[in-house]
């Protein structure tokens, strides 16, 4: 039996139902739902476009609620009150396409912990990965999800989705004063339902935002957020994550194939492309010899051509490749390849897309608000203003949800420098001194100090690389001693040093010897990887075979040499895809890497030739173990400029190769070069060779000592070199 007799019921005050009405009542909480009015429980529901609302009790009794007007039910509910206790119910709900039997969004308490919203107003990254984003729970014996958001300055906050018709008036959020959170647990929301919030902002203006703390979201150009499946992946990589701490380690050798994830492959096949990326990527990489591999970002992006260095997704895999479920089994798949995974991470900025993070709720709230701050000029973008406790909080448990949602290895934290400096690409006048009148960012510095700090604490055996292109000083030293407390750094001074030299015809190279040499006058000062990455085969700079000059032939001799060159230099190792066949044309993120050049045996050859040094660089200790260890190195011949002739020695110790480089077309004969130990030196490899597509002109196999002193040694060897050449020679005894 359906009640339908009601005494006279207190109405909402007109400005308050008008204000509700309208979307611009801020606290829903505070007249929906249950509420004890002069001795009395009032239900009110507001369910726009219904035709008619009952309450559905436990005991199988239905009271029809009368309606106020709008889609506003009102309702006295005392009489099936036990003892004081309200009573559990239902919606039933009549629309005009059939009949909804929902859960009372209003009928539940506050959800979040008091202590917690404090703690994460002081900047707990813990807090901020608890307390905000969906998450699937239940409250009062109810299965549903719990949906929270910072906003601390926004009017009113509302969820919509595909739940409630995307009706702002449906799920009016409560607002949490202690953090500035609001939060609305719902009832039965399905796996992949679409969500946004609807912001009424400081400003006056209401926009529809993606939730900045998605697990999850729409595939561009859509925008809107997505709930989480329940169920997380079920991981079999135990062992390798038991390993990887010694695989990362800066004596251990470090070679790492970095790739832009939606140009790797040719075809377009069926699934989801991480499927696709395992059924081959880890094989062909491992074969190559790479340790890993390093992702430009796949955080969710609005826009593909930023290559993912604009994101705001920051705990959300992109779309476009896949669901969060197929990344984590794309990494497991790498790991079970014995292939390590860093990703690319962007905290220095954002863009400024209507759905995403500026002007979040109606202030400057993630960006700083002057825009000689909170802009960057470079990328018009906004600048994170990591002074704020909670985005601290909020990108440091960014990281973390990469490193242990989906176990990923090391993160190489984009654009440091923009981030150390107040004045980064800015002219007089266009920044802001810090509170000691400085340049130095000193909220980035204490951001990237806790980071570091943070991963090496909650994810052992996980790395931080630093993009970082100044003289910085300590950026790998820990954070006790004052350093930023990296793991490595990217050397950038050797990159552009190295191949300014290489584009030099070799005739002119004696007159720029300083360029090949330099980076040994700080190699120790960091920690460092050497970096062929994505940023020097764009932007009309060319592919790496396009910056070696004269004719084909000679290119492809320059660039052997280079990789050989490279490989027996201090520091971990990075190529970006293609370089491992000689890509002719500059890499175009919207067309995959021309396989079709294997057909060319010379371009096979450049990749059984990067696949040959990385086998070396792996067997032999002396090219790995002490790459951040000044007594690893000493040159043997670093002055030969005439000759355009370098020549070192690695050593860990006990076992040594000497590296001889020939940066001329002209092959040296009879060429003597000091070595540190006497006895025999084998040839493990040479550049120039004809199964790289060499001259095979035939340089030493295998070469004893002569008491010549030279170099300061007191014994030498003669070798032929070869033009263009590298030659990598290990002492036998």
């Amino acid at each position: 039996m359906i009640e339908t007799a009601q005494t006279a019921l207190p109405r909402l005050a007109p400005s308050v139902q008008e204000a509700l009405l309208a979307g611009e009542y801020p606290d829903a909480f505070g007249v929906l739902g249950p509420h004890d009015i002069d001795g009395r429980t009032v239900l009110r529901a507001l369910l726009p476009g219904s035709l008619s609302v009952e309450a559905v009790f436990d005991d199988g009794s239905a009271l029809a609620l009368p309606a106020a007007g709008d889609g506003l039910y009102i309702a006295d509910i005392t009489r099936h009150c036990r003892n004081g206790v309200r009573p559990h119910y239902k919606l039933r709900v009549q629309w005009p396409g059939g009949v909804e039997e929902l859960e009372d969004p209003y009928a539940f308490g506050p959800l979040l912990d008091d202590e917690h919203l404090g703690m994460l107003a002081q900047g707990s990254w813990l807090y901020a990965g608890q307390c905000l984003g969906p998450r699937h729970c239940e409250v009062d014996g109810v299965r549903g999800v719990r949906f929270a958001v910072w906003a601390p300055n926004a009017r009113r906050v509302a969820l919509v989705g595909d739940f409630n018709g995307w009706n702002g008036l449906r799920h009016g959020m409560r607002l949490r004063h202690t953090a500035g959170v609001w939060e609305i647990f719902v009832p039965a929301v399905a796996p992949q339902s679409r969500y946004k919030f609807q912001i009424w902002g400081a400003d006056g203006v209401t926009t529809l935002r993606a939730d900045p703390m998605a697990r999850q979201a729409e595939a561009p150009p859509a925008t809107a957020s997505l709930v989480p499946d329940e169920t997380g992946y079920h991981w079999n990589d135990s062992a390798w994550m038991d390993s990887r701490a010694a695989r990362q380690r800066p004596d251990a050798p470090l070679s790492v194939y970095e790739l832009h994830v939606g140009s790797w492959l040719a075809d377009t096949g069926p699934g989801p492309l991480w499927d696709r990326l395992a059924d081959r990527l880890p094989a062909y990489a491992r074969a190559l010899g790479f340790t890993h591999i390093e992702l430009m970002p796949v955080m969710e992006h609005p826009f593909g051509g930023s290559w993912g260095y604009q994101p705001l997704g920051m705990f959300a895999p992109s779309a476009r490749y896949g669901t969060p479920a197929d990344f984590a089994r794309f990494v497991d798949q790498c790991h079970a390849a014995g292939l390590g995974v860093i990703l690319d991470w962007v905290p220095a900025h954002f863009p400024n897309d209507l759905h995403g993070l500026a002007h979040f709720d109606g202030t400057a709230l993630y960006e700083y608000a002057d825009p000689r701050e909170g802009f960057h000029p470079d990328w018009n973008t906004m600048v994170y203003n990591l002074g704020r406790n909670e985005v601290k909080a909020f990108m440091i448990a960014s990281a973390l949800h990469w490193l242990r949602e989906f176990h990923i290895d090391g993160l190489r934290v984009d654009a440091v420098a923009s981030m150390l400096y107040r004045d980064y690409s800015r002219g007089p006048g266009e920044w802001i001194p810090n509170r000691y009148g400085g340049r130095e960012n000193l909220e980035s510095v204490d951001f990237l100090r806790e980071l570091n700090t943070v991963v090496a604490c909650e994810c052992p055996g996980a790395i931080t690389i630093a993009e970082e292109s100044t003289a910085w000083p300590g950026v790998t030293a820990p954070v006790a001693d004052g350093g930023l407390g990296f793991d490595y750094k990217w050397n950038m001074g050797w990159m552009h040093d190295t191949l300014r030299y290489m584009r030099h015809d070799p005739v002119h190279r004696r007159f720029h010897h300083h360029d090949v040499t330099f980076g040994m006058m700080y190699a120790y000062s960091e920690r460092y990887i050497l970096p062929l990455s994505h940023d020097e085969v764009v932007h009309g700079k060319g592919s790496l075979l396009g910056k070696m000059p004269g004719g084909h032939a000679d290119r492809l001799a320059n660039l052997r040499m280079y990789y050989g060159y490279m490989w027996a230099h201090p520091g971990k190792k990075l190529l970006f895809m293609g370089g491992e066949i000689a890509q002719e044309a500059e890499w175009n993120h919207d067309a995959p890497i021309d396989w079709g050049l294997l057909d060319d045996p010379a371009r096979r050859g450049i990749q059984r030739l990067v696949a040959d040094l990385n086998r070396l660089y792996s067997e032999l200790p002396e090219l790995h173990k002490r790459d951040a260890d000044p007594a690893g190195f000493a040159w043997m011949v670093g002055d030969d400029e005439t000759n355009s002739v370098l020549a070192f020695v690695r050593t860990d110790g006990q076992h040594h190769v000497l590296a001889v480089c020939n940066f001329t077309p002209v092959a040296r004969h009879e060429y003597r070069i000091g070595v540190p130990r006497p006895g025999r030196w084998r040839a493990r490899l040479n550049t120039d060779d004809a199964a790289y597509g060499g001259t095979g002109l035939d340089g030493p196999v295998l070469v004893d000592t002569q008491e010549a002193p030279a170099h300061g040694q007191e014994q030498s060897i003669t070798l032929t070199l070869p033009p263009l050449s590298t030659l990598l020679l290990r002492h036998e005894g």
